[in-house]
């Protein structure tokens, strides 16, 4: 029984290691490039920039003329009868004709008019250019130009809040592949020391007490590598989220991880004010609210333009008792210009101008608090990723110590020397530090990036 349970235990290991060796390496460069071809935070950030961008063309800039073109056509048809009541015929001399049979004067007839038909058809264009407007369009036109820009800082800051978020899920898929391969290594230990405990027992060197230590080693190595892989399974799902693929796509990741030299941090965070997205955002806010300013004192100036029209237009009119039928065709053009200065509009344009002067006082202050805050942020990071630097370099040293006291204690409990217990106390000691060096390791990665992002050089280096 308990040689099937060490054999299965084995055979399972064995074909979960052939199936993770199988898997393709998902690179840093190559998740990058995933996410940013696919992420859907991405995709919808560059459409609010392409959004952006239409709105800063020409064609929504008011500089251009507008030009319309009417056409319209009418049609009526008319039945009537005209009577003249009282009204008698006259001969050449003006005098009333009488009935030759009565000898009464003879009634004028009624004129009956059937299927009068008149057509009216008209065309034309009329065009208006504003010539001058106050100068609103002009720096309405470079609000336009700023606010593009901004459009562009918010979607970089979206790209650097993925990348960021990226990193997170692919460095916590790298430490639990590497606490995977930690804790299988510790569980084929102790399967070997079920062997060697059955083999010692065999042959009246132990007790049954030895067996049963190592398979509840056994069990708990099992359950905690089982656990861990649960946990690699569900990260690499959440990673399978943010580049937008499959899923169930497998991968393996790339657990090498390099930091930035220290010099070169230290001139990253000397030009963070240069480079922080958020402080570029406010910058580009302040700009807009300057623009706001003009573009609402521009309300004080005249504004001058220019029209301008040429139609066609064509009567087609029935005949009726009295006239014959016309044609009557015209055309037209006309050319105007026109000045409008609205001298007072109740105050107004002057509440806007305050208004807007105040805004932009607003944004001032906004961003001396974004200054004050980003510095912080920044010092608190570099605190933070040396701390963390640090703790990882200790991590390491521990991780050598405990190999050297794990090889020892091997080496005594293979000439029995020292108890099971004692020989798994320290292997859990080095299971533990290999667990926290992992820990360490991805900790300070981040706190790098983190740093990186605050200085506004996340995009620009290799990871």
């Amino acid at each position: 029984m308990n040689k099937f349970f060490t054999t299965t235990v084995f055979l399972t290991l064995l074909a979960t290691n052939l199936v993770r060796s199988q898997e393709p390496l998902l690179t840093k460069q190559e998740a990058v490039s995933l996410a940013l071809e696919n992420n859907f935070g991405i995709k919808v950030a560059k459409n609010q920039v392409a959004i952006a961008d239409n709105n800063s063309g020409i064609l929504n800039s008011g500089y251009l003329p507008i030009l319309t073109a009417n056409a319209g056509a009418d049609y009526n048809r008319d039945d009537s009868t005209i009577e003249f009541p009282g009204q008698f015929l006259q001969d050449s001399l003006g005098l009333p004709l009488l009935d030759p049979t009565s000898g009464n004067p003879v009634s004028r007839p009624d004129i009956e008019l059937d299927k009068a038909e008149a057509q009216r058809y008209n065309g034309g264009l009329t065009a208006n250019y504003t010539l001058f407007d106050g100068l609103g369009r002009l720096y309405n036109y470079k609000r336009l130009k700023e606010q593009y820009q901004l459009s562009e800082l918010q979607a970089r800051e979206t790209i650097e809040n993925t990348m960021l978020q990226l990193f997170s899920i692919y460095f916590e898929v790298a430490r639990l592949t590497e606490n995977e391969n930690v804790l299988q290594q510790a569980l084929e230990i102790s399967t070997q020391r079920i062997t060697r405990a059955e083999y010692a027992f065999e042959y009246g060197q132990n007790t049954k007490l030895d067996i049963l230590n190592a398979q509840v080693d056994v069990t708990n190595d099992s359950i905690n590598l089982l656990n861990t892989r649960q946990q690699l399974a569900n990260v690499k799902r959440d990673l399978n989220v943010v580049l937008s693929q499959n899923l169930n796509e497998t991968f393996a990741v790339d657990t090498l991880v390099q930091f930035t030299p220290k010099l070169q941090l230290e001139t990253f965070v000397s030009q963070a004010v240069l480079n922080n997205v958020a402080v570029l955002q406010t910058e580009k806010n302040l700009n807009i609210t300057a623009y706001d300013i003009k573009v609402n004192q521009s309300g004080y100036l005249p504004t001058i333009g220019l029209n301008g029209s040429y139609g066609w237009n064509l009567n087609q009119s029935a005949a009726s008792a009295f006239f014959p039928g016309t044609n009557n065709e015209t055309w037209n053009f006309g050319l105007g210009a026109s000045l409008t200065w609205n001298l007072f509009d109740g105050g107004g344009t002057m509440v806007r101008v305050k208004n807007a002067k105040i805004a932009y006082e607003n944004q001032e202050l906004l961003k001396q608090q974004v200054l004050l805050e980003v510095e912080r942020d920044i010092q608190n990071a570099m605190a933070i990723y040396e701390n963390r630097l640090t703790i990882f370099e200790i991590q390491e040293q521990n991780v050598r110590t405990n190999q050297n006291n794990f090889i020892r204690s091997k080496e005594q409990f293979q000439l029995g020397r020292i108890t099971s217990i004692e020989f798994r106390q320290a292997q859990i000691n080095l299971l533990n530090a290999q667990t926290n060096k992992n820990l360490a390791k991805y900790d300070a990665k981040l706190a790098e990036i983190q740093l990186l992002q605050l200085t506004g050089q996340l995009l620009n280096v290799t990871l």
